[in-house]
């Protein structure tokens, strides 16, 4: 009787890790939109100002006509040098590439530092 009453709660327990949304994003991947509206006005950038940081220490990069400084996360990208092929300039293929983990689409924007001035 002891062991049916541990497995029902057992049971139970799984049953609300995943029927229950985890934090604001319900546990889904989020999707990079050129359309995402930030706290504060967006910083514009022509590409000729993007393509200055391309550089292990100052390392910019554009997705989707945003730019992002990517600077501090290049030494800790698990592919290594990869993320400096297109530093200072679009990374987009790139970025969407079958390489990367859905968890990148939440990273990215902690990142996010302006548009690119089109």
């Amino acid at each position: 009787m002891m062991i049916a009453a541990v497995a029902l709660v057992v049971v139970i327990l799984l049953v609300a890790f995943i029927l229950i949304p985890r934090g604001p994003n319900n546990g889904h991947a989020k999707k990079v939109d050129s359309n995402v509206t930030y706290d504060k006005p967006a910083r514009m950038y022509t590409k000729a100002e993007v393509s200055l940081h391309n550089k292990r220490t100052d390392c910019w990069v554009i997705i989707k006509d945003k730019v992002y400084d990517v600077t501090s996360y290049v030494e800790e990208h698990p592919g290594g040098d990869a993320i400096l092929d297109h530093a200072g300039d679009d990374s987009t293929e790139g970025f969407f590439g079958p390489q990367h983990a859905t968890r990148v689409f939440d990273m990215i924007n902690d990142f996010y530092i302006g548009d690119l001035k089109l």
